[in-house]
């Protein structure tokens, strides 16, 4: 099957997390017998060569061609990798020890269009970041000069896979934690300047590289409401906003059948003020998780109330430009968050 076009269809997509760049919660035996947290503290926690082992066995069982095949059948026409800066190992523009994992970015991308499938790729790290209380936000030490670095990871992505054609749009970082005021105090983040900036310089330096066809899916950052008219004149092509909408840290008291609509609501809000902007806008991440509520619920009475809670997002998402459902495999087959459990009653004809 060959790659459709980018503007044919709505997407309708799962992410592949916890692949290409590790995460504790997706894959937890990795990190099971160590005491680590994250893909950094395993490096440090074991022998190099021990590190490149289980890197490699992970990399190569975890997400195989099997899995595409598997996201094609069940309906979905998209989906989106995360990436590390690191990607391009010790020989990348922004050198690193950990070993390279563009070889299975390519890979991915041939599956994809053997598939029917397109890919988003997501920079979904930077050096010397943190990770946001939320656990899916990055923070980003504002004072660090990062752009230069990320930059130049940026255009060599775009260098080496912006004309294939199961390419559809390059995301040149993952959901940053920004600078935003709350009453007369201005809570700590990455400078809304900074980064508007760092999107133009993508812009301009994707578009020398891989033409205009590629989209720059751009994170809101969590801020959807502060993007108006940015980046909408002529002069641009191809420019999408990414909004990622998750509700399981909200009050348990909407745990229940009655707070699904109203945590509904509020993904609607955020998806409503990034359209704002006058962009089209993709839901880059959602789950079925909910708030956690009452112990008298029974565990088939959470799932039921979820899959409720996965249908009614389905439809507060209609007018968005796509959606990617937080992830398609988890090692534990969390019904929250697995596409394959939390999605598993809603058959091709009904992902639309």
């Amino acid at each position: 099957m060959k790659a459709t076009n980018p503007q044919a269809q709505k997407l309708r997509g799962v992410n592949l997390a916890g692949w290409l760049v590790l995460e504790t919660w997706i894959t937890p035996s990795l990190f099971a017998s160590t005491g680590t947290f994250d893909e950094e503290g395993l490096a440090l926690a074991v022998r190099e060569d021990r590190f490149r082992e289980i890197l490699e066995k992970h990399r190569n069982e975890f997400i195989t061609k099997m899995d595409f095949e598997g996201i094609a059948i069940r309906g979905y026409n998209a989906v989106r990798l995360p990436v590390p800066w690191h990607l391009f190992g010790p020989e990348g523009p922004e050198p690193s020890n950990v070993p390279e994992c563009a070889s299975y970015v390519a890979y991915a991308l041939d599956w994809a269009a053997e598939y029917g499938l397109r890919v988003v790729l997501d920079l979904a790290s930077v050096p010397g970041m943190g990770v946001a209380p939320n656990g899916h936000s990055i923070v980003i030490d504002a004072e660090r000069d990062w752009r230069p670095g990320m930059l130049a990871v940026v255009g060599e992505i775009a260098r080496r896979f912006g004309k294939h054609p199961a390419l559809l749009a390059i995301e040149p970082l993952e959901e940053p934690v920004v600078e935003r005021r709350r009453g007369l105090r201005m809570m700590g983040g990455l400078p809304l300047p900074i980064l508007r900036n760092y999107y133009r310089d993508c812009y301009a330096l994707v578009r020398g590289i891989a033409g205009s066809s590629l989209v720059l899916l751009l994170s809101c950052g969590g801020r959807p409401d502060a993007w108006k008219r940015f980046m909408v004149s002529s002069r641009y092509e191809n420019v999408w906003f990414d909004v990622h909408c998750y509700q399981f840290d909200e009050s348990i008291l909407l745990a229940g059948p009655a707070g699904l609509r109203i945590l509904a609501k509020r993904s609607a809000d955020a998806l409503e003020a990034a359209q704002s902007s006058g962009l089209p806008v993709v839901v880059g991440e959602w789950s079925a998780a909910l708030p956690v509520g009452s112990a008298t619920v029974t565990p088939e009475g959470r799932i039921a109330l979820e899959r409720i809670y996965v249908s009614v997002q389905m439809q507060t998402f209609s007018d968005a430009r796509g959606w990617f459902f937080q992830t398609w495999k988890t090692e534990s087959r969390l019904s929250s968050w697995d596409a394959r459990i939390a999605l598993s009653s809603f058959e091709r004809g009904m992902l639309d």
